[in-house]
């Protein structure tokens, strides 16, 4: 089993900031306070006003390349896509939506998967690092799908999210209530949900975020059985060269920064540790003035059946954000203004396979079902760039991919 060490994290103390005055700006090196039971005033944005946007539609010029644009990875010079299902298959398209090439290792032999649940991008190395939980490992590969190596674990651990965090490591989110199976020198129950693995042989070093007792996010039996899942919000969010971590049972969010110091961000109240159901806060997009962010109840408010074994919950939410130039929390709602009808985006991430893998120019993504485009050109609801590219569509295209990038 690899070695699993314990990182010396430095932890920057800043004071929490109050009182400030009129016209001072807070920066994001600065602690956030945020009140997850207060009622905030409400504010309209219109996404061009907050992003760069620019619309890529995915060749479709080849069945080589049809996809249902399930983002896994935008990279400087790439966009990696996959499908629902197990085929295997793994879509590069370059930054303008041309394909380059479809990889399938598909299998049970060396260097094959089984099954994928996320590809990360290498752009230093180039490589790709895909995450096959059923093997408990992660096969490298080229660009050209050609294998490298594969990083290996003993043990059952239940990895979701395995982040490109510098030239010789990636950054690693266990998902699991009691994350069992990972300790130094055998197995058994740790505390940690995030990890820095190193790229060249797996080795996994964990990132302690303190906190006072362990929440559990699933709603458990008295036998100790999961009866439902709880809110699945991502807690494992890059943001240009930094990492944002979120313990849920802690009431400090952290910035990790490219020399493994962890620096206060978010401190909110009142503490998570006194909530009963628990109130959590998950950050989302992060832009130069706003922070975007989520808070969700503990508390199911509807359940949708999906199949004889498997249901999806609702859980209260509110879309919350900090203006970093006013200094104050507003509840939100932001608008595509390339439609003449009020299109909301959402910018949360709500759901852990959403995996937020993005380069320092983008801050968010969203896809466009090309079926649901022509209908709205059709009816025009469409104008400005995205109109053109509806123009271009029909309703069997590959999906178009919103890129918002920061603004310069």
């Amino acid at each position: 089993m690899k070695r699993v060490n314990t990182i010396s994290i430095i932890i920057i103390l800043l004071a929490v900031m109050t009182g400030c005055g009129g016209g001072s700006k807070q920066s994001t090196d600065d602690i956030i306070t945020v009140d997850v039971m207060k009622s905030y005033p409400k504010k309209e944005l219109i996404l061009q006003d907050v992003f760069d946007v620019e619309y890529i539609p995915l060749d479709d010029t080849s069945d080589e390349f049809l996809t249902m644009g399930l983002i896994r990875f935008i990279g400087k010079e790439m966009i990696i896509t996959r499908n629902t299902g197990n085929t295997g298959d793994i879509y590069l398209f370059n930054r303008n939506g041309q394909g380059l090439r479809t990889i399938n290792r598909r299998g049970q032999g060396p260097g094959e998967y089984v099954s994928f649940s996320q590809v990360t991008l290498d752009e230093d190395n180039n490589e790709i690092f895909v995450l096959n939980g059923m093997q408990n490992n992660i096969s490298v590969y080229d660009l050209f799908g050609n294998f490298q190596r594969s990083l290996a674990w003993e043990g059952w651990i239940n990895i979701v999210v395995a982040g490109n965090f510098d030239r010789d490591h990636l950054i690693i989110n266990v998902y699991n209530d009691l994350i069992v199976g990972i300790a130094s020198g055998g197995s058994g129950e740790v505390e940690e949900r995030f990890f820095i693995m190193s790229k060249k042989d797996g080795t996994m070093t964990a990132i302690q975020v303190p906190f006072q007792h362990r929440i559990l996010r699933s709603f458990y039996g008295r036998s100790g059985e999961v009866i439902a899942s709880g809110p699945q919000n991502q807690v494992l969010i890059p943001n240009r060269d930094s990492w944002i971590l979120v313990e849920p049972s802690s009431d400090t969010i952290y910035r990790l920064q490219p020399d493994f110091s962890m620096i206060p961000f978010i401190a909110r109240i009142p503490s998570v540790q006194s909530m009963n159901p628990e109130v959590f806060l998950f950050p989302g997009i992060i832009t130069d003035r706003y922070v975007f962010m989520q808070t969700v109840k503990k508390e199911i408010s509807s359940t949708t059946r999906v199949s004889e074994n498997v249901s999806t919950h609702t859980f209260p939410r509110r879309d919350m954000m900090y203006d970093l130039r006013e200094n104050a929390v507003f509840e939100y709602t932001v608008y595509n203004d390339d439609y003449s009808t009020k299109k909301q985006v959402r910018l949360a991430f709500e759901n852990h396979n959403n995996i937020p893998f993005l380069n320092n120019e983008i801050a968010y993504f969203q896809v466009l079902q090309a079926y649901e485009l022509v209908e709205a050109y059709e009816k025009g609801e469409l104008k400005g760039k995205l109109k053109d590219v509806a123009a271009e569509l029909d309703a069997e295209s590959n999906p178009v991919i919103v890129l918002m990038k920061h603004k310069k």
